[in-house]
């Protein structure tokens, strides 16, 4: 009896906790389990490293740039000069 008293009482538990969401389990690739506290630590974590990356590029994009104006610039003049 008290194993049956038990028993229900923990499918009540998880479907109680189902219902006011409880903590979910993602897999991290390697057989473990991340909780959502882990898994938005990780996501955060890829999202700075994503901007990190994404203003290297645009700082470089813009270097380049500046460069090329640069260059066409001193073409121009290098242009005049010849006359």
């Amino acid at each position: 009896m008290a194993t049956r008293f038990a028993l229900s009482r923990l499918c009540i538990t998880r479907s109680m906790d189902s219902t006011r969401g409880a903590t979910r389990y993602f897999s991290d690739g390697k057989g473990r389990v991340l909780s959502e506290e882990e898994r938005a630590a990780e996501n955060v974590y890829i999202q700075k490293k994503e901007r990190e990356r994404l203003e290297k590029l645009k700082q470089k994009a813009e270097k380049e740039k500046a460069e090329k104006e640069k260059e066409s610039a001193e073409k121009k003049t290098e242009g005049s000069h010849k006359d």
